[in-house]
């Protein structure tokens, strides 16, 4: 689905050129290639990729660099949270094994390109696609069922990895947000709750209502707090070819929270992409029972309260769902009377997690 342009891409071009020539010592100007996008994955946040040539001590220079942009005007969140972003990447690249994009450069004046925006080097690898999910086609469709294995485990194996990393002692206690209740899922649920209710009033989500009364009826007891990915899944990480992980990516949904919400998050929405599409699940992927094992094994911690968390996924990909709704519409991409935010392959596994519950 296209998305409307939100920027004049030539005038854009000329000032990141002007305001990356010093940062990188240029004898003179500093030429940028076309920007281009990350491809078939992500949506929330402005991401542009840019090839960058000039000279330094008369000798020629190149490189490749990623630029996150602070989302302006249509928010998918209902706070962009983006420094936050910004500071976990440098933490856990400076602080932590987790392999994540190396920034360079973090500007905070909107006068360059209209909102706060950082500088990463370019990881080379593959993302596993969301638009057509990986389960209908794409290279991931297309590769070996060991590859598969691989590249499940690559995402199941950085959950586990994270969720050991003590994050207090890492200076990341900002996460913590008192004004929102209890930490870890006290606040989680006040905020996507907040956030569902911010929707309704454009567009009515019976099935998000459904899942969340469900998980107010079924609170979990006292759990462990851990630092979360939140958009935690095999399309938010780099792999090379043979499914190796290069890179963890997208760090904009990162809380407090249970380790089960991580993992659970990976589980719906791989079952999103295989049963939302009522396409068959491919092979090498490993099966639930094998995950948690994994996952377990890994961490040294045991996931309680799975399918608590698997509705809670749902719950949240309802909401996140009807936000996009919205925009579209606004958009002129749907029509108003269009049901997507009633109707859609989120919905639809939402409400067979919910029967699984018997509810």
């Amino acid at each position: 689905m296209p998305i409307p342009a939100q920027r004049d891409v030539d005038q854009s071009a000329k000032q990141l050129a002007a305001w990356l020539a010093p940062r990188v010592d240029a004898d003179g100007d500093l030429l940028l290639s076309p920007f281009r996008g990350p491809g078939a994955t992500g949506f929330s946040n402005e991401t542009l990729i840019v090839d960058g040539t000039w000279s330094c001590g008369g000798q020629p220079q190149q490189a490749t660099w990623v630029v996150r942009v602070a989302p302006s005007g249509y928010t998918l969140f209902p706070d962009a949270a983006f420094e936050v972003q910004h500071t976990l990447l440098k933490t856990l690249a400076t602080q932590t094994s987790i392999p994540v994009p190396n920034v360079r450069w973090y500007e905070t004046d909107p006068a360059v390109l209209g909102a706060p925006f950082f500088v990463m080097d370019e990881v080379q690898g593959v993302v596993p696609p969301d638009n057509p999910p990986y389960h209908v086609s794409g290279w991931l469709h297309d590769v070996t069922p060991e590859v598969r294995e691989r590249i499940w485990w690559g995402a199941i194996d950085t959950m586990a990895e994270l969720h050991t990393l003590d994050w207090r002692a890492l200076g990341l206690g900002f996460l913590d947000k008192p004004e929102l209740g209890t930490p870890g899922l006290g606040q989680q649920l006040s905020y996507y709750e907040r956030f569902l209710e911010s929707v309704e009033k454009d567009e009515q989500v019976p099935m998000a209502r459904r899942a969340l009364a469900w998980l107010k009826d079924n609170l979990p007891a006292e759990e462990p707090l851990v630092l979360c990915w939140g958009d935690a899944r095999v399309g938010n990480v780099m792999y090379d070819d043979n499914g190796n992980r290069l890179a963890v990516l997208d760090w904009e949904m990162v809380s407090l929270g249970s380790p089960s919400q991580d993992v659970a998050w990976a589980w719906f929405l791989d079952r999103h992409h295989c049963e939302g599409m009522e396409v068959p699940r491919l092979a090498g992927f490993p099966s639930k029972e094998e995950t948690i094992a994994r996952y377990q094994a890994r961490s040294g911690r045991i996931l309680d309260n799975f399918d608590f968390y698997e509705v809670f996924a749902g719950f949240r990909f309802c909401v996140i769902m009807a936000r996009l709704a919205v925009i579209f519409k606004d958009w002129g991409l749907l029509p108003a009377a269009d049901g997507m935010a009633q109707e859609n392959a989120v919905t639809r596994v939402t409400a067979r997690v919910l029967e699984e519950r018997g509810c």
